[in-house]
């Protein structure tokens, strides 16, 4: 195995066990019983499930790191269609996959889903944007000034929501900016309706701090590529993410680590524990190393990770939308099936099938070499 091929397998089982930590967060049988590491902090703190978005987010730097190879040699309006064009499929797909099923039934009666309720922003858009704007950055800008512009994105949103915040509460869930700034560009029908009022975690103005994830990640795929991954990279890789992490605590102080305001020193305290756990992954997989069923089974979700997510959205979905005795299909398998075991083992239990559901649809694409990409 060459050094590029153990990095993308390092990659690769990194975003697997992120891809199946999400399964598990978005999946329980019954969110009345999910287990408290699996399911996002109210507003202030940090979970397991919390560090899920965050390292997809440090994962598509990484592999940014051996794609912008390809635009060598192009023009520059070439490259900012490529980008744009990326940018803009992925950011679609996240938009219609929240329209899908495209009707709700009202009274009896099925209607089509108004697209002026539809919710704009989400996990894909995120994901679209960050890749699009650092994209753009690196190519025009170059490595060193992106670096300086994803500190100084930390730095001017802490900033921006510290002083453009409500007075006396500036990171309260009524009282912060960033909802301000997604009331006034896409109203209140266009938001996330989850937190018992309109208020998107994926909003445009976190959108800012959300960079600096991809761009860490692009920094060590860059740092591998250029000086290897012998034990002193991976030691000062340790030691980065301990010294992200501590930073992040003290910076706790003053701006809580939140992940729905996608706060500053939430960017740090990921990107640390993000680093640790991509060395202890190339530490672990050796260059003369070949996958073992453990890494095999991650790498079946890493390999494949838009085409799983997007199959595991719908499919969620349409299990929770199809009528089954006077209920529908996901919460009438959970008490017929699994809540006899205990609610919140039978909650964890379900999202458990449900992963592995997911996982053998993923391999039925990866025995067809079917892989999605945009």
């Amino acid at each position: 195995m060459t050094p590029t091929s153990r990095r993308f397998l390092a990659l690769d089982v990194f975003r697997g066990l992120a891809m199946a930590l999400m399964i598990l967060v978005n999946s329980p049988g019954s969110w009345a019983y999910a287990y408290d590491p699996l399911k996002h902090a109210a507003w202030h703190g940090f979970t397991a499930a919390d560090l899920v978005f965050p390292s997809f987010l440090f994962a598509v730097g990484t592999a940014l790191s051996f794609s912008m190879d390809k635009f060598r040699g192009h023009h520059n309006v070439e490259v900012l269609f490529s980008i744009l064009k990326r940018t803009s499929l992925l950011f679609l797909l996240g938009f219609f996959m929240h329209w899908y099923p495209f009707f709700q039934v009202v009274d009896g009666s099925i209607h089509p889903f108004p697209i002026s309720e539809t919710r704009i922003f989400g996990v894909l858009q995120r994901i679209a944007l960050c890749y699009g704007v650092v994209a753009t950055l690196l190519w025009f800008a170059g490595e060193r000034m992106s670096y300086i512009l994803g500190g100084l994105g930390l730095l001017g949103y802490w900033g921006a929501m510290a002083l453009l915040g409500a007075p006396g509460d500036p990171y309260s869930l009524e009282g912060n900016v960033g909802l301000r700034v997604d009331l006034a560009l896409i109203g209140p029908s266009h938001l996330y309706q989850g937190e018992g009022i309109p208020f998107d975690p994926e909003g445009l103005l976190s959108t800012l701090p959300a960079l600096a994830n991809v761009l860490a990640g692009y920094a060590l795929g860059q740092w591998v590529r250029r000086r290897g991954s012998g034990p002193e990279t991976l030691i000062k890789f340790l030691l980065l993410g301990g010294l992200s992490c501590i930073v992040a605590y003290g910076w706790d102080l003053l701006f809580p680590i939140n992940k729905k305001l996608w706060t500053s020193s939430y960017v740090l305290w990921t990107v640390g524990l993000d680093l640790i756990a991509m060395s202890l992954l190339l530490a672990l997989l050796p260059a003369n190393s070949t996958s073992r069923p453990v890494t095999q089974f991650f790498q079946i979700f890493g390999k494949n990770p838009l085409a799983i997510y997007l199959l595991s959205e719908i499919l969620l979905v349409t299990l929770y939308v199809i009528p089954l005795q006077g209920t529908t299909v996901w919460p009438w398998v959970y008490a017929t099936l699994f809540q006899p075991m205990g609610s919140a083992l039978g909650s964890l239990g379900m999202a458990v099938g449900f992963m592995l559901i997911c996982w053998g649809l993923g391999y039925g694409l990866h025995t067809k070499r079917w892989y999605w990409r945009v």
